[in-house]
């Protein structure tokens, strides 16, 4: 029911305090079929959307005020998304709410409210290799793909993904190469309602080029994070470059990090630099960067050390460091160039598959830099 104004000394009827005792019990609904944006009149009332394509509902400030309370429901297959207009809204959760989900948006002012969703619970989807673990004394289902797919909802709710790219290939040298860098490592929470497609970033099979990207989704409705960096230099040794195809003059590949552009997700996490090469052609190359360390310089021609990878164990619900992924490639030499802990290549060779790892630099002249390895996506939900 909407809000009603009653003045000092007004004598209420019978039928003003049966409705206002029933909104107590029973709050009046009003069901929209297409997008809408909130009015006054909706304080204190549910907005339930029904309808079997996406549709918004738009909150603007100057509206309502601090204190007032929409319930918002969503019933049919179209995701509902709560969009802030001109109102500030604030959440834990997604704002996008699959077919059955809702929550309450509560003003803390006329132009800011924060929605508290109610009712969101993990789903249910099969897809890639499942497996039962356990997670701070949680069940889970954890389902890994270690290759492209589709990952198929069985009931909608929330799960949680976690993304490794693939690695970037050590470069290629007259000399020595600098190591790949570790592919990107990226955690979200997403409110699935339809199947999805998961792409598995592929490691770099060409000397001094960046790793392919992992995703979840089509874009733009994606989450993504990108593949590693190059190792560096093609006439020397060299650094890479998160960024670019070829690294530049000094160091290992740098990490690979996530990308903003996409619906849901941030920037992911970036890898330290490379170690700092050599100008001359019988000089050791850098290890690449990992996840949760830099590279190591070469010395002489001593390659350096890739970078380790980040530990998973936890998300995995593994004992400590028993998971890593994305560690850096070893950078090339007449000797030393270890890859780094979570599957990066020593010098002269691939990283490892479905770790994301940088591959080991080039260890002769002429010789191509080695491959970065493939990435890996895993999805859990509560069993």
């Amino acid at each position: 029911m909407a809000k009603q104004d009653f003045t000092a000394g007004q004598v209420l009827t019978a039928a003003q305090m049966d409705s206002l005792q029933a909104n107590d019990y029973n709050w009046t609904v009003s069901t929209k079929t297409d997008s809408y944006v909130l009015v006054a009149d909706d304080a204190g009332t549910r907005v339930v959307m029904n309808a079997a394509t996406a549709k918004t509902i738009t909150v603007n400030s100057g509206v309502f005020a601090a204190g007032d309370i929409v319930w918002i429901h969503n019933i049919n297959t179209g995701t509902c998304t709560v969009t802030a207009g001109t109102c500030t809204v604030n959440t834990e959760a997604s704002l996008a709410l699959g077919q059955w989900g809702g929550g309450t948006l509560y003003f803390t002012s006329g132009s800011t409210a924060i929605f508290f969703r109610g009712g969101a619970t993990y789903g249910v989807a099969t897809g890639g290799s499942s497996s039962s673990i356990t997670v701070s004394g949680v069940n889970y289902t954890m389902l890994t793909f270690t290759g492209s797919s589709t990952l198929t909802v069985t009931k909608s709710g929330l799960f949680d993904v976690m993304l490794v790219g693939g690695g970037g290939a050590g470069a290629a040298g007259s000399g020595y190469g600098g190591g790949g860098g570790g592919g990107g490592v990226d955690f979200y929470t997403v409110y699935l309602t339809a199947n999805a497609s998961v792409t598995v970033g592929a490691g770099s099979a060409y000397g001094g080029r960046i790793g392919t990207a992992s995703r979840l989704g089509t874009k733009p409705d994606s989450i993504v994070v990108a593949g590693g960096g190059s190792g560096g230099g093609t006439n020397y040794t060299g650094g890479g470059d998160r960024a670019l195809a070829f690294g530049g003059a000094s160091g290992g590949g740098g990490l690979g990090t996530g990308n903003a552009n996409f619906i849901v997700g941030a920037v992911g996490i970036d890898g330290g630099n490379g170690g700092n090469g050599q100008n001359t052609d019988n000089e050791a190359g850098g290890g690449g960067g990992g996840n949760t360390a830099n590279g190591t310089n070469g010395s002489g021609t001593v390659g350096g050390n890739g970078g380790a990878g980040y530990d998973a164990s936890a998300w995995r619900g593994e004992a400590a460091a028993t998971t890593r992924y994305s560690g850096g490639g070893g950078g090339g030499g007449a000797s030393g160039g270890t890859g780094g802990v979570g599957g990066g290549g020593t010098r002269g060779n691939a990283g490892s598959a479905n770790t994301g790892g940088g591959g080991g630099g080039a260890t002769s002249s002429g010789a191509t830099g080695y491959a970065g390895g493939s990435g890996i996506v895993l999805v859990r939900f509560k069993s």
